[in-house]
């Protein structure tokens, strides 16, 4: 304080002539003053480096009692004289009486020029004052204050002990058991108070002095011997001694008071960080999934074969049932520690928290974006690609069959059209080999079609990137090249058997019409094999269908088919009767065609057997089309139903979040019951998980019963929970920052109404002119700039939206006491103590352990070269502890 009370000075400090009265009385007095005022002074003064010896001597030229004056007030006096002249020393000790009597000190005939003549009497009485003003004065408990105030503190702490009864400064300390009371009281380490005894007052004392001078750096002021052989000590000097024992206690009680406090702080700012490297580590290893799950994701390299598509769609089935939602779940939990943090730096007054480069909530939103993009991409390229693998096994497997057949046709037409057998044949027969090399030339023109569609199918396969192109170019070049040379060795034997033919008339009529009906009725019945046997893909009941009418149609065409086949048979049964009957050396075979009625008659059972295969064929597709129509209606029915479902949810979500229906607690009850009621619908979305794993299972690829499709129900399902937790967190931080910043539930419900008033679009968010006009509703009455301050603290990323715990966050800032730097930092100044710094060494007696090691190694980046060596001052404190920005 820098105001003294003169009337609590005169009530306290004896008149002048009451103290000079004594000294004349009782010599013993004035040398107890003399030794105590001595030790006193020299207390301080050696925090300045300095003592002295005589007390009437050391202060005549005015520079040590300045001195003095400095180190106890903490202020600076008038530059002092340095000359050694009369004139310079009253100037000295006209400025230091000048500083007493400026602090409200009245001087009772004291004057410079006693004390530079050496004058013991006003010396001592000066230094009285000086103790009166600076030691004792500000001594207060229970509002009295200086003589009173220090007396009851001495009976409150001595009362528990017994033969110690405290009436006055003089007499009732004679024993020594007041002092060792007094230690004891506070440092019971010290002495074994139990083996004190009352009728050993000169043990008592000596034990209590020189406890005090070796613990507790309290100098001895008094000798033992002069304070038991006094009648009755010297006031004054009892009440300086005390009052070092004083200001020694009271100020542990009060570092201990400031260390809990930094202990507090210090503990807080370790969870914090502890927060912050917990959400690092989970941010970091979130970010590595994403990173080594979409280069695979966003592989396409296809594969040759449908087993080997089936793999890659069944581990994509595992990374989405087994893979992906724990992820799902860390990510969500990442969004709500990062909050929970944020929340408690703020009520810390600490400065927010910035997650290390690339790892904020937004880059992991986003890498989680580009994983789902790769996600859905890659899904759709799995089943393309099992649609290109087995349309081409379908055209593969056609085009093996058709070259077969080609190939089995082909096979020796070579040679034959290479045979000189017209060369020494008969007339007849020469007629023969050219009527059957015209029906040749017939089937052959048939058999056109045929390689026209392998070349088809293999030109197809080259464009579907079919994997083993090679093998069936080849085939399809050999069949081709085939079939060129056929036609040229067709030409060149048309060409010598019509040179031969004039030389040839005989013709058998009948086994020329046989071949030529028996050539195309065959091929006709090959063909019919062949689409008996082709295999087929249908994906609809509507393509099933319409391949049993077209097979229904087929067999519409048998009846007449066996007519032409009875006909043709009838041909050569008519020819085997000439034979018979004109006896013709035909040994009954036909010259014209190697097709024999045993062939017609075996290939036309065939193709009756082959009938009722494909009729059960197409009759097994129909029901498995009618099973993958059933499988697309459940899953319609339930995708219908869920779908609603989740949009309806979120909406409920919505209008919870910006609804007050109770105080916080219950909305986070409601909520939590909400969110159970939601996970309790996970089985449904699981059901709907198996029926689309057998829908895919079985190759079904478009539902015309639904809108939904899976991937729609997954994402919707995800942002329901991630919607619902993160609501749950929103109230909870809202419950920690009412009851840290100790808002009633009446300004909670109060700042709701407010906000959902003023939130004009019901997002749950206030734009910039809607927070402007809520704050003028509420009494504000700012400019732009004091508005453009507010809009920085409550939207500090600039989005120009104001959410509901921003909007708290203000308010609670507004109406709430928090502790802050301030007080932390007044407890630093208690334990620095005059120094304004405070050493390592007393931190660690001051903190626990943990604390004190984990401050100092805080605060080691900050002591630099112009601090005091093995201490920390208040700038490298304070920095350490809350950052640069904060102060």
């Amino acid at each position: 304080m820098d105001h003294y009370d003169s009337q609590q000075t005169n009530d306290y400090m004896q008149p002048e002539e009451d103290w000079d009265r004594d000294l004349l009385l009782d010599p013993a007095w004035e040398k107890q003053q003399r030794k105590t005022f001595t030790a006193w002074c020299n207390s301080h003064l050696r925090k300045a480096g300095t003592q002295i010896e005589n007390i009437e001597e050391d202060f005549r030229d005015g520079l040590k009692l300045m001195l003095l004056l400095e180190v106890i007030s903490g202020e600076r006096l008038a530059k002092p004289e340095r000359g050694k002249m009369r004139v310079h020393k009253i100037s000295n000790v006209n400025k230091a009486l000048d500083f007493i009597a400026s602090k409200g000190v009245k001087l009772v005939s004291i004057g410079a020029e006693e004390i530079v003549d050496g004058n013991a009497k006003m010396t001592l009485g000066m230094i009285w004052t000086i103790i009166l003003r600076f030691a004792i004065q500000d001594i207060s408990v229970e509002e009295t204050s200086a003589k009173e105030g220090l007396l009851l503190w001495c009976q409150r702490k001595t009362a528990p002990y017994k033969n110690v009864n405290i009436q006055n400064f003089h007499i009732s300390w004679k024993d020594g058991l007041g002092f060792c009371a007094l230690i004891h009281r506070h440092r019971p380490e010290l002495i074994d108070y139990g083996k004190l005894r009352k009728d050993d007052p000169l043990t008592n004392l000596n034990t209590a002095f020189d406890v005090a001078e070796k613990y507790l750096d309290i100098p001895k002021m008094l000798d033992a011997e002069d304070i038991v052989g006094t009648a009755r000590p010297d006031e004054k000097a009892i009440m300086t001694y005390v009052s070092s024992f004083y200001h020694a206690f009271s100020g542990a009680q009060k570092a201990e008071t400031a260390a809990n406090r930094i202990c507090k702080v210090l503990a807080v700012n370790q969870e914090n960080e502890q927060l912050m490297e917990d959400y690092e580590k989970l941010a970091s290893d979130l970010l590595e999934w994403i990173r080594r799950t979409i280069p695979w994701l966003e592989n396409r390299a296809p594969e040759n074969t449908m087993q080997a598509m089936q793999q890659k769609l069944e581990d994509f089935r595992d990374y989405r049932r087994l893979h992906k939602p724990p992820k799902v779940q860390e990510k969500c939990q990442l969004e709500i520690n990062f909050n929970t943090l944020q929340t408690k730096l703020r009520l810390s007054n600490r400065p927010a928290f910035m997650p290390s480069e690339g790892r904020m909530v937004s880059d992991i939103n986003n890498a989680w974006g580009c994983l789902e993009q790769a996600e859905k991409g890659y899904e759709e390229w799995l089943l393309n690609e099992i649609r290109r693998l087995e349309r081409l096994d379908h055209l593969a497997e056609k085009f093996r069959q058709k070259a077969s057949i080609h190939e089995a046709w082909t096979d020796g037409k070579e040679a034959m059209l290479r045979q000189k057998d017209y060369e020494t044949a008969t007339l007849s027969e020469i007629k023969a080999l050219l009527k059957k090399h015209e029906a040749f030339e017939s089937d052959l023109a048939a058999h056109q079609d045929r390689v026209e569609q392998i070349a088809a199918i293999a030109q197809e396969l080259n464009e579907l990137d079919y994997y083993d192109s090679p093998s069936v170019n080849a085939r399809c070049q050999k069949i081709c090249d085939q079939w060129d040379n056929l036609g040229a060795l067709t030409q060149k034997r048309r060409e010598a058997l019509e040179r031969t033919e004039k030389l040839l008339e005989t013709i058998d009529q009948l086994y020329l019409e046989y071949a030529k009906r028996a050539a195309p009725f065959n091929n006709w019945m090959e063909g019919a094999m062949e689409d008996l046997q082709d295999t087929f893909i249908v994906h609809t009941i509507e393509e099933i269908q319409g391949l049993t009418t077209a097979h229904e149609q087929f067999k519409a065409t048998l009846p007449d088919a066996d007519k032409e086949r009875l006909a043709i048979l009838g041909i050569h049964n008519e020819v085997s009767k000439i034979v018979q009957t004109y006896h013709v050396n035909m040994a009954g075979t036909n010259p014209y065609t190697t097709i024999t009625p045993q062939e017609i008659n075996g290939k036309w059972d065939h193709v009756r057997q082959l009938v009722p295969r494909r009729d059960q064929a197409l009759t097994e597709e129909h029901a498995r089309q009618q099973h993958n129509e059933r499988l697309r209606k459940q899953f319609g029915a339930q995708a219908n139903v869920i779908g609603p479902w989740i949009q309806t949810k979120m909406e409920e979500i919505g209008r919870i979040s910006i609804e007050m229906h109770g105080t916080l607690e219950d909305q986070l009850n409601h909520l939590r019951q909400y969110e159970k009621s939601i996970v309790n619908y996970k089985p449904k979305i699981d059901q709907l998980e198996g029926d689309h794993q057998l829908i895919q299972e079985a190759l079904i690829f478009d539902n015309k019963h639904t809108n939904y499709t899976m991937e729609h129900i997954r994402v919707g399902w995800e942002q329901l929970l991630t919607t619902i937790a993160r609501t749950i967190n929103e109230v909870e931080n809202q419950i920690l920052t009412r009851d840290a910043k100790g808002i009633s539930q009446e300004q909670m419900n109060e700042f709701r109404a407010s906000f959902n008033h003023f939130d004009r679009k019901k997002t749950g968010m206030m734009d910039t002119d809607d927070f402007r006009a809520c704050l003028i509703s509420m009494g504000y009455n700012m400019g732009e700039a004091e508005f453009a301050r507010i809009m920085s603290i409550v939207d500090p990323n600039r989005l120009g939206v104001v959410t509901f715990q921003a909007f708290i966050d203000f308010m609670s800032r507004e109406t709430a006491d928090t502790d802050t730097a301030d007080q932390v930092m007044a407890s630093f100044k208690i334990l620095a103590g005059d120094k304004n710094y405070i050493t390592v060494d007393e931190l660690r007696r001051e903190l626990p352990p943990d604390q004190a090691e984990y401050c100092i190694a805080r605060m080691a980046p900050y002591t630099g070269p112009d601090a005091v060596p093995g201490a920390l001052d208040y700038m490298s404190f304070s920095t350490a502890l809350y950052g640069e920005s904060d102060l």
